[in-house]
């Protein structure tokens, strides 16, 4: 499932931004159409001009009340209308360079675990800026991959040296259930705190799975993202030729 809203706060019309030929939604849709273990990929979305460029590209559409609040209310609604669905992925439309490569091991720790009722990505992080950075989701895990905790803080605290960083990036994989049920809870107060709805799922008392990722990604969020963005697809063209 990739949610798409047309309105955004910081970068008006995000879906639809061309980047490098592509609009930003049909860039993550071939992405994931790349993945060896997606049975079916769905936009879900509450814009008509969103729902022709993907309906244009043979993609299929979804449509979504406006008044959703997350991307991931609009995701549990479509997957409400898909009881035959096990896993339902969550993949979100600012994130164009997420591929197989992450996507597939989400599943299969699904599906090699039935204890297993949601897992996302841990990357490293080399970049010291992003340690401290508000906008950037960091987290700690057990040694059986189990998430501990997440924060916009920086975690753990170097009271010692030897901290290592992991931050959140990319997609979610949900059985459809446990979504559903999730969907469903009132919100909790460190979700509330930190605006995270991952906690969430922890302050409930359930397990999160966190898969490591060596790859990074670029969120696209600002009109600066879409540079970085378009400088890394053409440094790509240029390899390829």
């Amino acid at each position: 499932m990739i949610p798409a809203r047309l309105a955004s706060t910081r970068l008006p019309e995000k879906p639809l931004i061309d980047v490098g030929g592509k609009p930003l939604v049909i860039r993550v849709l071939d992405q994931v159409r790349g993945c060896e273990n997606v049975d079916r990929i769905l936009v879900a979305t509450d814009s008509e001009r969103i729902a022709e460029v993907v309906a244009a590209h043979g993609g299929e559409v979804v449509m979504t009340p406006e008044g959703l609040k997350s991307g991931g209310d609009r995701v549990a609604f479509v997957a409400a209308l898909y009881p035959e669905a096990e896993i339902v992925l969550n993949v979100q439309v600012d994130d164009p360079l997420v591929g197989p490569d992450m996507i597939d091991p989400l599943i299969a720790a699904i599906k090699e675990d039935p204890e297993v009722k949601l897992a996302l990505l841990a990357k490293r992080i080399e970049n010291e800026a992003e340690i401290a950075s508000p906008n950037i989701v960091k987290m700690v895990f057990d040694r059986k991959g189990r998430a501990l905790y997440f924060s916009r803080s920086p975690i753990p605290y170097p009271r010692n040296p030897g901290a290592i960083y992991y931050k959140h990036i990319g997609p979610y994989a949900w059985r459809r259930d446990f979504l559903l049920d999730f969907s469903r809870w009132a919100q909790t107060p460190l979700e509330m705190v930190e605006s995270l709805e991952m906690l969430r799922v922890l302050e409930e008392g359930y397990a999160i799975r966190c898969v490591e990722t060596y790859r990074d990604t670029v969120e696209i969020d600002t009109p600066a993202d879409v540079e970085t963005l378009e400088k890394i697809l053409s440094s790509e063209r240029r390899d390829n030729s």
